[in-house]
């Protein structure tokens, strides 16, 4: 179910239109940034747990949702030029990142870019800035992740989750996972994923809170606080309980309460 006050809309990036879902409000806006496989429905359950005027913009990044139609390239510069395009559009003033996983890494090389209007980033279960641990092996096995519903499931049941998700939620994940564009889905696994984004994320001056999920086997909190919060000196780290990756899906008022103290705090 969308939140109430939502409108849909398309914004023009490179090649292409993303589509949108928008509400607008005073105070620094929320851009939500989905995972490798997600959409902008993966936050539905974030969103409905926000203050009701809370403003932001959840879209679906290229080559997912209703974006599969966006030509490439799907690699992490465009995907953070699309934010930027995205936030341009919009007349953001004041707006914070939120982004989970692959959106995470892109949150991180949007805000070392020191956009105008950036007031702070949320990192949920985000991709540390340089690949941890990521063999060939590691590549190939993530890039058939997405093959059919039988691996999505397996997926969901052996990587992505702790307690388990509700049969809609796993079906939404099924269905936004096989729905993205082949390029999209292996653009990550063997691009995005093993790219060393390091050297800039030191740049990074606003406030970065990082959600790590207690059960994440993808991005564990030990590997975040040894492989992330290092590197940006503004960043701290909660961990939150009971959860594994698809933390925005798991436990979505843990998620939304931390956002709304972070944004409060600004």
């Amino acid at each position: 179910m969308t939140p109430q006050n939502v409108a849909g809309c398309f914004f023009d990036v490179q090649g292409g239109q993303v589509y949108a879902h928008v509400r607008e409000s005073d105070g620094p806006a929320l851009v939500f940034l989905h995972y490798w496989g997600g959409s902008r429905r993966t936050w539905i359950p974030v969103l409905q747990c926000l203050e009701p005027r809370q403003g932001f913009v959840a879209y679906d990044q290229r080559g997912w949702g209703d974006s599969t139609s966006v030509p490439g390239p799907y690699g992490l510069e465009q995907l953070a030029d699309d934010a930027q395009r995205v936030i341009g559009a919009l007349g953001y003033s004041r707006y914070v990142l939120v982004g989970h996983s692959m959106g995470g890494k892109v949150a991180q090389m949007v805000a070392a870019r020191k956009p105008e209007g950036l007031t702070g980033a949320v990192l949920v279960a985000p991709a540390p800035p340089s690949p941890i641990g990521v063999t060939e092996q590691v590549q190939e096995a993530v890039s058939h992740a997405y093959d059919n519903e039988a691996a999505v499931l397996q997926g969901i049941d052996l990587m992505l989750t702790h307690g388990g998700l509700t049969p809609e939620l796993r079906r939404q994940v099924v269905e936004d996972s096989l729905r993205g564009g082949d390029e999209a889905r292996l653009a990550w696994p063997r691009q995005g994923l093993v790219q060393d984004v390091s050297a800039g994320v030191g740049a990074i001056e606003v406030p970065v809170l990082v959600l790590a999920g207690s059960h994440d086997k993808v991005d564990p909190p030990t590997v975040l606080a040894d492989h992330l919060l290092p590197l940006i000196p503004t960043a701290s780290l909660t961990v939150l309980k009971d959860t594994g990756h698809l933390s925005p899906l798991e436990v979505p008022d843990q998620v939304a309460a931390h956002i709304g103290a972070f944004v409060a705090r600004l």
